[in-house]
């Protein structure tokens, strides 16, 4: 990966030199990236070696909006203007970037891009956007089949607004937009190996009327379009070079560039600024029951919370100044925009922490509790018995022996990795629980676990959450450790699984997942705190300290339904593991579900690493076992099985 932060020239130049044009093709003779100013706002991005260049001239005689971004996702692009006076030096440099790189891969590929007619206002009446559609253009003589054939299958089944695309080869002896020359002769292509294609793109991202853009189509064509040349490309190495890639993403962008980093800097920056979790829980949660239960549970709790370390009104102006639309890699900048539209919402949660708009946000981000997950969580309930063996044993560690195992967890990883730097804290504002704060564990100072729970509880907490704070450290973006949108509910699931494959996810346990579930349905349905206290108590037969327990989780704030995701994301990564997928890729850093393609895109094109470091449980003895048995396809029902027997 190109980690170089490569800034432009102060001035732009004013014409293509013999000088530049040696430049840089002596960059790209030593496989060295390739990113400079052209004249007129043009530029040239070369990543490194590849067969192939996408090019976008801007028309001399008119406005072209919209258009020259539909290129820049690209890892080897070419944009500039078509003013006649360019001309001979744009075709000097395109033919010696040609000449430079044919001969590494046996083959070399010129794609140009254009804008066709504007759609005619009776077919785009109102602005309503039209059916994308694509001209394709290849040469009279004919062109690399494979490659032509990729092209038009993809483009086809290409969806804008779930509208079809409609997609035309036309063979012509010119290929170029209309009223500019080609960018290389019929015997310049012949002598240097090289294969010329045009691609016409129908400008549905924008008004016929008055030419304004309209964003958000020009980022889903971008983003769909990006994908299509991507596997032509790869067609194109595969068939016509000397060149075997393994996947199409490996054609795609790896030098990351200032605009990125300045972007993932910043919202990591925001991220930072406030623990989200700290701040909505409740720092007198003790005393708070203890006056609930001397007022017969017949008055709800006043609970109280950390003053916030930061203004969210100023951080939500801060995150939305962030200059996202400047990032060219349209899967870069799909996780930036998912992060700060995230960042938002905890922000918005935060200045109405105690309101009724609280609960909103909350369901937002962490969504509701369908059909299906609330009628496993009443099974569990159903067949778990109240009180187990696990229970009655009442051998327990208390705070500070369990933080001694936990230093020692830690030092286990720092054998192998000493940079890695974690703290264990017992806290006097958290009473009875346990919370992993970036590379922190913080212990309530009351904290009571049974002796036969305390190494699930080191793994979920220490072999994933600290474990994937690290790893996502170990990343070139920040964003893996403060994590990516909506990543919660895969890492609860991998740290409750993380549990069971230690042989600690016991019945009781479960039975408490469950009967989140059922109280944050029960928050969303309108009970109020008393009622789901007692519904958990009287009729689910919890304790009173646990009812209590799992009431205020689920009403602090004003209504926070996080809790729901940890029964949510066990169902989705058993079904996940169902599917014979491999665990590790999770370990990657914090990321949800929905990233496993996007994180293995930027692995392949060599933007991430793989994990620094495997959690300890997946090397001891029991653990591939039990993996093979969820691989087979065991459900969260199957996993009591044993217990019920």
């Amino acid at each position: 990966m190109v980690v170089k932060k490569e800034h432009f020239p102060e001035k732009p130049i004013e014409t293509i030199t013999p000088r530049f044009i040696q430049t840089v093709c002596a960059r790209l003779a030593n496989n060295t990236q390739v990113r400079r100013i052209l004249p007129d706002k043009g530029r040239v991005h070369i990543d490194r070696q590849l067969p192939f260049l996408l090019v976008y001239r801007r028309p001399p005689n008119r406005h072209d909006p919209g258009t020259e971004s539909l290129v820049k996702g690209q890892a080897s692009y070419l944009v500039a203007s078509g003013n006649r006076r360019l001309r001979p030096s744009l075709s000097e440099l395109i033919r010696n970037i040609v000449e430079t790189l044919s001969p590494e891969f046996g083959a070399f590929l010129v794609l140009e891009l254009w804008a066709g007619q504007d759609v005619a206002s009776d077919e785009q009446a109102d602005d309503r956007v039209a059916n994308p559609g694509f001209r394709i253009i290849i040469p009279r003589e004919g062109g690399p089949t494979r490659t032509i054939e990729t092209l038009g299958k993809s483009l086809r089944s290409l969806r804008i607004r779930k509208m079809q695309s409609e997609v035309e080869i036309v063979s012509s002896r010119k290929i170029g937009p209309v009223g500019l020359p080609p960018l290389l002769s019929a015997a310049e292509l012949r002598s240097l190996g090289c294969h010329l294609m045009g691609l016409e793109v129908r400008p549905i991202y924008r008004s016929a009327t008055n030419g304004q853009v309209f964003p958000l189509v020009r980022r889903a064509l971008v983003h769909e379009l990006t994908q299509s040349l991507l596997v032509t490309f790869f067609q194109f190495a595969r068939t016509q070079t000397t060149r075997n890639p393994p996947h199409y993403h490996v054609m795609g962008r790896r030098a990351v560039v200032k605009a990125v980093w300045d972007v993932d800097r910043r919202l990591a920056e925001i991220s930072n600024a406030f623990d989200f979790l700290l701040q909505v829980t409740p720092v007198n949660s003790d005393t708070a029951y203890a006056t609930f239960k001397r007022k017969h549970f017949e008055s709800p709790p006043v609970f109280h919370y950390r003053p916030q370390p930061a203004d969210p009104s100023q951080l939500k102006r801060k995150l939305w100044n962030i200059p996202i639309e400047r990032i060219e890699d349209p899967t870069l900048a799909q996780l930036f925009r998912e992060k700060r539209d995230e960042l938002d919402k905890q922000l918005t949660m935060l200045l109405h922490i105690e309101s009724s708009e609280f609960v909103h946000g909350g369901l937002q981000l962490f969504g509701k509790v369908d059909k299906n997950l609330m009628q496993l969580a009443e099974e569990l309930i159903r067949r778990i018995p109240p009180r187990s063996r696990e229970e009655s044993r009442r051998v327990y560690l208390g705070a500070k022996a369990f933080s001694s195992r936990v230093e020692n967890e830690f030092r286990y990883y720092s054998q192998t990795h000493p940079q890695l730097k974690a703290t264990v804290q017992i806290r006097d504002d958290m009473y009875s629980g346990l919370m992993v704060s970036r590379s922190d564990l913080l212990i309530g100072k009351n904290l009571k676990v049974p002796a036969s729970r305390v190494e699930a509880l080191i793994q979920h907490e220490v072999g994933t959450h600290v474990l994937t704070y690290f790893n996502g450290r170990a990343q070139p973006f920040r964003l893996l450790y403060s994590g990516l949108a909506g990543y919660e509910e895969m890492q609860e699931g991998i740290a409750v699984l993380a549990e069971y494959l230690v042989g600690g996810l016991s019945p009781p346990r479960l039975r408490t997942l469950a009967a989140r579930v059922i109280a944050v349905q029960r928050l969303i349905e309108g009970a109020t705190f008393i009622d789901t206290f007692r519904h958990l108590n009287e009729v689910c037969r919890f304790t009173q300290s646990a009812a209590f327990t799992i009431s205020m989780r689920i009403y602090r704030g004003g209504g926070f339904p996080k809790d729901a995701i940890y029964l949510r994301g066990l169902v989705r990564l058993l079904d996940y593991l169902k599917q014979k997928r491999p665990l590790e890729p999770l370990f990657v850093g914090k990321i949800a579900l929905e990233h496993i393609p996007i994180i293995r895109e930027l692995q392949l094109r060599k933007v991430l690493t793989p994990p620094l470091l495997r959690p300890r449980y997946m090397d001891m003895p029991n653990t591939v076992e039990n993996l093979k048995q969820l691989n087979r396809g065991l459900s969260v029902l199957d996993l009591i099985k044993g217990e019920e027997n």
